[in-house]
């Protein structure tokens, strides 16, 4: 009997999470949307453009050769004509050093002496090397020492660079804003998102002349349909390309606790029992045909291999594989 009263004990303190859980999201949501609604949005184009684009996973889910590390989480090595980007610096999730993103920037044959600047997606774990980082609002390349510069580091929320790698000095970015000429941030676009909150998320726009915007995206908590619409807002450019993560672990995840697919909860701003489906793959797919991509790569990192294949499937040959070490290469 007293097992039966605890179970019921935690079942009522579980039922007043989720009651209380969905409260906050839909004032959450409501809130996002109204910031959406009032963001300042102003075209962007003409605002120059480069001759060549490189993509370099340095971290994501899958590799191209077993010499380098996966983990959950996403780092890309940005290459625009003379300017080299570093999005976003994985998860490090087991807190080494060298971490994985050093270890595959050393076999990659890439310095953290030729970055020239940090773009950060959004401060989620899986994007600023680890939990602690994401509790401290830091960012760490690995857990250790970094010998970096004072590169700029362009976020979307107030973040600073943790002890390991001290110099880099960065700046908050909500709005639209051209970092360089041809290489723009489209701005936050707000989400309230079931466990995680409120999620300001950005990502990076790179024109390349006579091809269009390459849009390259951390996680795509935003949505697909509404970084298109502010694409569409900013650019008088066609989409020519989207790479990068758009977030649908609809039929198992990358990071599970036992049974449970936890980046199908984290990763909506509906309640898990009204969460990501199969639905939302296809209307994600189908807001991309519209723009008639002729490149999409989609991350691994955050969608299941269900998922991916439905992308493969609906793209055929405008489709590219993402894999740590697999360059992605654009030239006008």
């Amino acid at each position: 009997m007293t097992v039966l009263y605890v179970l019921a004990g935690l079942g009522v303190m579980v039922g007043i999470f989720l009651f209380a859980k969905t409260k906050q999201v839909d004032a959450g949501r409501t809130k996002a949307l109204e910031e959406l609604a009032e963001m300042s949005v102003r075209k962007l184009s003409p605002f120059g453009s480069v001759d060549s684009l490189s993509v370099l996973p340095l971290i994501d889910f899958y590799a191209d050769n077993p010499s380098l590390q996966t983990e959950p989480g996403v780092s890309y090595l940005v290459r625009a004509d003379g300017t080299t980007i570093l999005l976003d610096m994985g998860m490090n999730a087991k807190k080494a050093h060298p971490s994985p993103l050093l270890q595959n920037m050393a076999e990659l044959g890439v310095s953290e002496k030729e970055i020239d600047m940090i773009f950060l997606s959004h401060l989620h774990l899986d994007h600023v090397g680890g939990m602690k980082n994401q509790k401290n609002k830091t960012f760490s390349l690995s857990n250790g020492p970094v010998d970096m510069g004072a590169v700029p580091v362009y976020a979307p929320a107030h973040v600073t660079a943790s002890a390991f790698n001290p110099a880099p000095v960065t700046k908050v970015i909500r709005e639209p804003v051209v970092l360089k000429p041809g290489i723009a941030s489209i701005g936050v676009i707000p989400r309230f998102l079931f466990l995680m909150g409120y999620t300001p998320e950005n990502a990076l726009a790179v024109n390349v002349k006579g091809k269009g915007i390459v849009l390259i995206i951390g996680c795509g908590h935003q949505t697909i349909e509404r970084i298109l619409d502010r694409a569409r807002e900013l650019f008088d450019e066609p989409i020519h390309a989207i790479i990068g993560g758009l977030h649908f672990p609809v039929q198992g995840g990358r990071i599970m606790i036992g049974p449970i697919n936890i980046q199908r909860i984290v990763g909506s701003d509906k309640p898990p029992w009204r969460g990501l489906g199969k639905k939302d793959v296809a209307d994600a797919i189908e807001a991309i045909r519209k723009v008639s991509p002729e490149l999409i790569a989609l991350s691994p990192h955050d969608s299941c291999d269900w998922s991916l294949q439905q992308f493969r499937e609906a793209f055929g040959d405008a489709y590219a594989e993402l894999k740590v070490g697999r360059e992605i290469r654009i030239d006008a």
